[in-house]
């Protein structure tokens, strides 16, 4: 029996309170002070670091040309270019703490990561010559606490902490406080010039020696000649050929006898062709590249919007599995990882995605929880393993818009051992018209659907056993469990099929 969604009242209470308070820092000033680093935090943090400075940077100037016009000298060309000039420079210098922080965090460890970040909002301006001071308290002492409380929260909102706002409330608090004395004229926010030069300049080398610690510290991922028992059950997707690995100049490539070469970037083995990611699939794997980043996150601020607490948002389907520890588990289109967390400690995970974006981020949820999974670069309709290799086998949240359902569902059950559970999850045609097809960015993507979603149990072959549909979260998903019998003769879903159309996370 599946858990029920449970709602809590006071959390989502919280989280209206806490969402008005970042659109009032898009109005004023001396809260946008405090909002704007943490949201500059989080957001640089789920993007690659040079799509995230540009996105950045445009953050930075657009805002400023539309509100600000009228502003531009109108004097001569010369004026006008040496304003936009100075406009990039601003916005430049004012992201460069934010894209160092992406750089060097992520390669150190625990709370002492949360120090990049404050160290270059200051260390930064100071080298560039735009912190004035003045007699009170320090102005650059007061930016690294700014920074460093955003950093901080965004730590601590990675990682799922219950302390989170309990810190930021005393932020605001403490924020609240100092613009009461600003403005009262208790206290000035500058200080003695001499403090100011010592106070930037430890700032400045202290943000050097983190960034050359980071630098001895790469991220590393398990190789996979490390690997053998995993790399004996992987098959090219295209010809069912076994695979072994080969390293050439620090590179890893997994290659078939027939000569075949798949490269493994960023300890992921890619096993896509560009044909893979046309039509339908590639619509879709556009929309979870661009979003693959904060995917996570708007889980979670949808279940707080909504009063729904998240692990039983998560077990509600989850539980149908019974999954065991030590049970080998394919989760097909895995996304970011999120299920992964309810999987018992012991089981050992495997996941395919058509996104390359969602599986970066799945790696770093693999780390932030401690797990290890094996993720590949793949289709759901072609899957890179042998006949029969794992004892779960599922997908959640992708299959509705798959270009060959049937084919996805006879690759899962072909690579499920004999008696092994499957499962297939997603959303039902009332939760896409109510709510894809109405949010701003993801309507353009579902508005021209050829066909309403229905359940696909049609799909499921008649020998299949404990065949179960079950209609999830008021009727807005559905579950279709089942079990691969354990003694299967000859039929279309026993051996692999020939060939291999794309499929891809929705």
């Amino acid at each position: 029996m599946h858990t029920q969604v449970r709602t809590n009242r006071s959390s989502q209470i919280i989280a209206w309170i806490v969402a008005s308070i970042f659109v009032l820092g898009f109005f004023i000033p001396s809260v946008g002070a405090w909002t704007g680093p943490v949201l500059g935090a989080w957001f640089v943090l789920t993007q690659r670091p040079l799509r995230g400075f540009l996105w950045m940077v445009a953050f930075g100037i657009v805002p400023g040309l539309i509100f600000g016009w009228h502003k531009i000298p109108l004097t001569g060309a010369r004026e006008v270019l040496e304003y936009l000039v100075r406009m990039a420079v601003v916005a430049v210098l004012g992201v460069l703490p934010f894209t160092f922080h992406r750089l060097v965090s992520p390669r150190i460890a625990g709370f002492l990561s949360t120090l990049s970040l404050p160290l270059a909002a200051v260390a930064i301006p100071f080298l560039a010559q735009t912190v004035h001071i003045g007699p009170g308290i320090t102005a650059g002492a007061l930016r690294f606490l700014i920074f460093w409380s955003a950093a901080v929260l965004v730590w601590l909102w990675n990682r799922e902490s219950r302390a989170t706002s309990l810190v930021f409330g005393a932020e605001v608090a403490f924020a609240g406080i100092v613009e009461f004395l600003r403005m009262n004229g208790i206290v000035a926010l500058h200080t003695n010039p001499r403090i100011g030069t010592v106070f930037g300049s430890i700032c400045v080398g202290l943000a050097l020696l983190m960034s050359i610690w980071a630098a001895f510290r790469p991220i590393k991922s398990k190789l996979w000649a490390e690997r053998p028992e995993t790399v004996a059950l992987l098959r090219s997707p295209f010809n069912g050929s076994p695979l072994h690995v080969v390293a050439e100049k620090g590179r890893e490539s997994l290659v078939s006898n027939s000569g075949e070469s798949f490269p493994v970037r960023d300890g992921i083995p890619a096993f896509l062709k560009p044909e893979d990611l046309t039509g339908d699939n590639g619509k879709y794997n556009r929309l979870y590249e661009n979003i693959g980043g904060f995917y996570d996150d708007t889980q979670r601020v949808f279940c707080a919007f909504r009063g729904v607490e998240l692990d039983s948002y998560f077990n509600n389907y989850m539980s149908l599995l019974k999954v065991k520890a030590g049970d080998s588990v394919l989760e097909s289109s895995v996304g970011t990882g999120l299920n992964f967390k309810y999987m018992p400690r012991g089981a050992r995970l495997s996941g395919l995605d058509l996104s390359a974006e969602m599986l970066a981020n799945c790696q770093a949820n693999m780390r932030r929880w401690g797990m290890e999974a094996d993720l590949y670069l793949g289709n759901a309709e072609g899957l890179p393993f042998a006949d029969a290799s794992f004892d779960v086998v599922y997908t959640c949240g992708a299959f509705n818009f798959f270009s060959d359902r049937a084919k996805a569902v006879r690759e899962m059950i072909r690579v499920a051992r004999p008696g092994a559970h499957l499962m297939i999850e997603d959303e039902t045609e009332e939760y896409v018209k109510s709510t894809y097809e109405k949010i701003p960015y993801t309507r353009g993507f579902f508005k021209d659907r050829g066909q309403a979603v229905k359940v696909p149990i049609e799909m499921v072959p008649a020998e299949m056993e404990e065949v179960k549909v079950e209609m999830l979260k008021e009727g807005k998903f559905y579950a279709i469990t089942f079990r691969k019998p354990t003694a299967v003769g000859p039929s279309a879903f026993g051996t692999r099929s020939s060939g291999a159309a794309s499929g891809g996370r929705r």
